[in-house]
């Protein structure tokens, strides 16, 4: 069974879905997010992080869009787990995403559990928590509420829009929306629509959540209580679908979990199952349960060439925006063969892309490591872009 550790501090979470130690934006009654569900949002607000400084000109802004368990915390110290941001590989001084270099824009989405507007936080009108009766979400409108964000901070054009996974789908989503609004794009890792075994993957982890007692229909956090064993087994089956074959092997192989010989029990007694457990676990600390089953819905019904008549070049047409896809050998959640499909789209629509597939055994979750490769590439491809609109080497 997996136990959640005793050191964690729910509470501590539990403050950041409405107070969050960052930045913060509240849109009042008189700028609703109107949803594709066809209910408007009001109030809400967005938490956020920014590095680096905005030049002058307004045109060195860059947004970082996270992924399903992803926050603003991209290159600080995370405020509940203490630990390091999650792409600090990517973004910091004299990173590929240099700091000195340009302004990062790291927001917490709508719907998720780190200070911007979700399941977890305060519902106006009963002073609870939403839970289930938080509207459902896109990705669209996770995308609506950060152009809000770039908005409130007198941003008219974001010199690139950056992401990876669910984070990539929010990227695509920016370049289909706001063409004129983004003048460069990547994507990371990802699809313009989530497939039928992706979905699958997704409503296995949900009805873990769902079926374990303590989630009381949503209504958790009213009653007291936590799915904390659900959500465990959900990351659990999840992160396996981060991983490779191969990145499993490398590291774990068919070893035994400190001993010799098999226990003949249920323990743990390979490694990759300590692993795992592990990740379930400290995954509860920072993580909201219903959001879960929130963002992980949202990834499900993205499908960007449903608005254009099943053509997804039309979704690009006339774009401006220079695009660098780049896909992972080694990746089977968003297989190499989905960036190529984007990247014929973008072709059809005449637009200014680039493609690299990186050989690597890392996964899904290559995105968010330190790959030379990878690094190199976002590198190259932000300073060229970078030349073609004028932004100097370093911020004055």
């Amino acid at each position: 069974m997996v136990e959640a550790s005793a050191t964690i501090d729910f509470s501590e979470r539990a403050r950041e879905a409405d107070q969050p130690r960052s930045p913060l934006v509240r849109f009042g009654a008189d700028k609703p997010l109107r949803l594709d569900a066809k209910v408007d949002l009001s109030p809400f607000q967005i938490a956020y992080q920014t590095y680096g400084t905005l030049n002058a000109e307004r045109s060195n802004a860059v947004l970082i869009c996270h992924a399903l368990t992803g926050d603003q915390h991209a290159a600080n110290l995370h405020p509940v787990t203490g630990k390091a941001g999650w792409w600090e590989s990517m973004v910091g001084p004299g990173r590929p995403i240099d700091t000195g270099r340009y302004f990062v824009i790291s927001p917490n989405v709508v719907g998720a559990c780190m200070g911007s507007t979700g399941p977890a936080s305060i519902n106006p009108a009963t002073g609870h928590p939403w839970g289930l009766d938080f509207p459902v979400i896109t990705i669209r409108d996770m995308v609506r509420a950060q152009a809000m964000l770039i908005d409130h901070l007198g941003i008219d054009t974001l010199f690139a829009v950056v992401g990876g996974s669910m984070g990539g789908m929010q990227v695509l989503q920016w370049a289909a929306s706001y063409p004129e609004r983004v003048f460069a794009a990547l994507p990371l890792a990802a699809a313009t629509r989530h497939s039928a075994q992706n979905i699958a993957f997704h409503e296995v982890g949900r009805q873990a959540v769902m079926a374990d007692p303590e989630w009381r229909g949503g209504r958790y956090e009213i009653e007291g209580t936590n799915p904390r064993r659900g959500l465990a087994v959900a990351r659990m089956g999840a992160h396996i679908t981060y991983l490779s074959d191969a990145a499993l092997h490398r590291k774990f192989g068919r070893r035994f979990q400190d001993r010799d010989n098999p226990t003949f029990s249920f323990d743990a007694d390979f490694q990759v199952e300590s692993y795992l457990r592990h990740q379930g676990i400290s995954f509860v600390e920072r993580f909201d349960a219903n959001s879960y089953l929130y963002l992980t819905r949202a990834m499900d019904y993205f499908d960007l060439a449903a608005d254009c008549d099943g053509i997804l070049a039309n979704a690009f047409k006339n774009t401006g925006t220079r695009f660098c896809v780049i896909s992972f050998t080694s990746d089977w959640l968003f297989p190499t063969s989905e960036s190529r499909a984007i990247v014929h789209a973008l072709n059809a629509a005449g637009a200014r892309v680039s493609f690299a597939e990186i050989e690597t055994d890392k996964g899904h979750d290559a995105f968010l490591l330190d790959e030379p490769e990878l690094l190199a590439i976002v590198r190259g491809f932000l300073e060229g872009a970078g030349k073609t609109r004028g932004l100097p080497a370093v911020v004055k």
